[in-house]
């Protein structure tokens, strides 16, 4: 009989140790599926602390319905900034525009009186630095909009060739003047998911600068080109370029490069075409040599789901 036992004492503990290892299997099971219960919830809003005891999943409860209280005071606190900065933004928007369009008004009325070759001069600068406050504003009121989430991005799936047309028509007039010659090469069926308003805006940025930039003589191309998940919409010139160590820096905002001081601009142009096409799931990519001209590349999602980005 001694012997039959101690022979059965390892089959015992083998079964206690295999026991208390289910035992933990199936308790740490029910804690997992408590967590993602809990997960569940406060992603959905749901969340309540239930458990009151001293055990570790109490603590993890109680430190979680915290952080979900400090997280809801955040968005709240967040959105109560945005909702002054909007405000603000209208009140700038509001503010400025009326005394920038009577002093343009007023500039205009003096234009028709009689004035010395001096008083010309000086009405053409007053002009001119009005302009360009103008559109220093209207360049501040889309990018903080588009910052604060007061502009939304609604991109969706459409033709290229419309916007390409409608931005080069607009552009050709200036580009002429200044000598430049500025060529649409077809865009052919491509498409591509964007929001056609805002990445206009972001394309004539890029021509903007295109025809500040490319001298007398020189020629600017623009082109959309089909790959199997973007589309790529080229803006090619022939101006002085972009030097490397300033190709990471001249979209940031009012960036201005040292070989661009003396053209018109408030460096914010190339800011705000980055921010539209992060937006909807693009970017911009600029491809320049110094002294062999300068092609910013915007690219375009051609699947809604590759333009499906978090809000900024």
């Amino acid at each position: 009989m001694v012997d039959l036992s101690l022979k059965a004492l390892p089959l015992l503990a083998l079964a206690l140790a295999a026991g208390l290892v289910l035992w933990n299997h199936i308790r740490l099971r029910r804690t997992f599926r408590r967590l993602e219960d809990m997960l569940d919830r406060a992603l959905q809003g749901q969340f309540r602390e239930e458990v009151f005891d001293e055990s570790r999943l109490s603590a993890v409860e109680a430190r979680l319905a915290q952080y979900l209280a400090v997280s809801a005071a955040g968005a709240r606190e967040l959105k109560e900034e945005k909702d002054k900065i909007k405000s603000l933004i209208a009140d700038i928007s509001h503010q400025t525009k009326t005394p920038v369009s009577n002093v343009l008004l007023y500039a205009q009325l003096l234009g028709e009186q009689p004035l010395s070759p001096e008083g010309l001069d000086c009405l053409a600068a007053l002009e001119g630095q009005t302009e360009k406050l103008r559109s220093l504003i209207e360049a501040l009121v889309k990018t903080s909009r588009l910052e604060t989430g007061v502009l939304a991005l609604h991109p969706r799936p459409a033709a290229l060739a419309p916007m390409l047309e409608d931005c080069a028509a607009q552009f050709a007039p200036p580009a002429a003047e200044k000598g430049v010659a500025l060529s649409l090469v077809p865009a052919g069926d491509n498409t591509a998911v964007f929001d056609p308003k805002w990445t206009a805006e972001a394309l004539c940025n890029l021509l903007d600068n295109a025809v500040k930039y490319t001298p007398p003589g020189g020629a600017i191309t623009l082109q959309a080109v089909s790959y199997e998940l973007f589309c790529r919409i080229n803006v090619a010139d022939t101006g002085p370029g972009v030097p490397e160590e300033e190709q990471s820096k001249i979209f940031r905002r009012f960036y201005r490069s040292s070989a661009a001081r003396d053209a018109e601009g408030v460096g914010i142009g190339l800011y705000l075409a980055r921010q539209i096409a992060e937006g909807q799931g693009g970017y911009i990519r600029v491809f320049s040599k110094p002294g062999r001209g300068a092609k910013f590349s915007l690219f375009l999602p051609k699947t809604q789901a590759h333009a499906e980005v978090p809000c900024q």
